[in-house]
């Protein structure tokens, strides 16, 4: 199965973050996971892909404009059906990441995506919205984000294989 984690990152820090998500994804069996930024899309990767993670940074309590645009603009992408998780980056505790989040959430509603955080239900550490790390994340915030990725992918096997 294949999942594609797809950001927008200025400074490197959303891209490291996405590695290691998919990191976790990739230590799911059967699970093929691959990160991509969204200027730069492998397209017939994300069209197979039974899930689909999104990643930003966070600006003003929101995500950038670039995913933004990317969710205004290419309607190219059936998301409708897929798994979607999400995360952010920002440079300080209170930056804005979970209302980035619900915001982003909302744009995969409409898309037509099966939202999954895995919330509290896996017991910690807990994933409300989704990962946050601030900048490239401490090493408890990364390790929450390859979990965070791990779980994703176990949710989307659970759902499609």
């Amino acid at each position: 199965m294949k999942l594609a984690v797809l950001y927008h990152s200025e400074t490197g820090n959303t891209e490291r973050v996405a590695e290691i998500v998919a990191q976790g994804a990739n230590e799911v069996d059967n699970v093929e996971a691959k990160t991509m930024g969204i200027e730069e899309l492998d397209d017939e990767f994300v069209e197979e892909a039974e899930a689909v993670i999104f990643g930003t940074p966070t600006y003003l309590a929101n995500f950038s404009w670039q995913t933004k645009k990317w969710f205004d603009t290419e309607m190219d992408y059936d998301l409708s059906g897929k798994l979607g998780a999400v995360f952010a980056t920002e440079n300080y505790l209170g930056g804005g990441a979970d209302m980035a989040l619900l915001t982003m959430i909302g744009h995969m509603l409409v898309r037509g995506m099966v939202i999954y955080s895995g919330g509290a239900a896996e017991g910690k550490p807990y994933t409300h919205y989704g990962a946050v790390c601030i900048q490239d994340g401490d090493e408890d915030q990364q390790e929450r984000a390859e979990i965070f990725g791990e779980r994703v992918a176990s949710k989307a096997l659970e759902l499609f294989a």
